[in-house]
């Protein structure tokens, strides 16, 4: 009786369960940091295709609303998106802190920190405004970031 009660919970908790969007955090060893970036840049495009969308529909004379609203939800959940995966992905799973007695390493960790810090702040500033500059913006704290990170071979984290 109390396995099929399990079972029972279980079920209800996996049918109510809510979408993952980033890779678990089970000790796995399983990462592949090309596509989570390769994520993160379609994120990117698809925020900016949706501030260009709301643009061009706002400036119709017949304005169709629910079209717009759809976008503006759209582009937040896309941001929302990238957030996740920088906070629950890179953050809390792959960079990792540097001692300082390694200057050259431990430079290059403050760099890293700084650049996904840029992507959360620019990921929450698509939200709020249809100017294109926070896509720019995020696009080059990626493109800094992939560099970095992945260095010169750009094979270096991938699992």
């Amino acid at each position: 009786m109390k396995n099929v009660f399990l079972l029972v919970v279980l079920g209800a908790l996996l049918c109510n369960a809510s979408s993952v969007f980033a890779h678990c955090q089970v000790p796995c060893g399983i990462y592949d940091d090309k596509a989570e970036l390769n994520a993160i840049a379609q994120h990117i495009t698809t925020i900016e295709k949706a501030m260009t969308q709301i643009e061009a529909l706002g400036k119709e004379g017949d304005k169709n609303y629910n079209q717009i609203v759809r976008w503006v939800n759209n582009k937040e959940t896309h941001a929302t998106r990238i957030q996740e995966s920088v906070q629950t992905y890179f953050l809390a799973q792959r960079v990792k802190p540097v001692s300082e007695d390694d200057a050259a390493a431990h430079a290059k960790y403050l760099e890293e920190l700084r650049l996904l810090h840029g992507l959360i702040v620019e990921a929450m500033k698509t939200k709020q405004t249809t100017d294109l500059v926070h896509v720019a913006n995020i696009r080059e704290f990626l493109s800094e970031f992939r560099a970095l990170y992945l260095g010169p071979e750009g094979e270096k984290h991938s699992h």
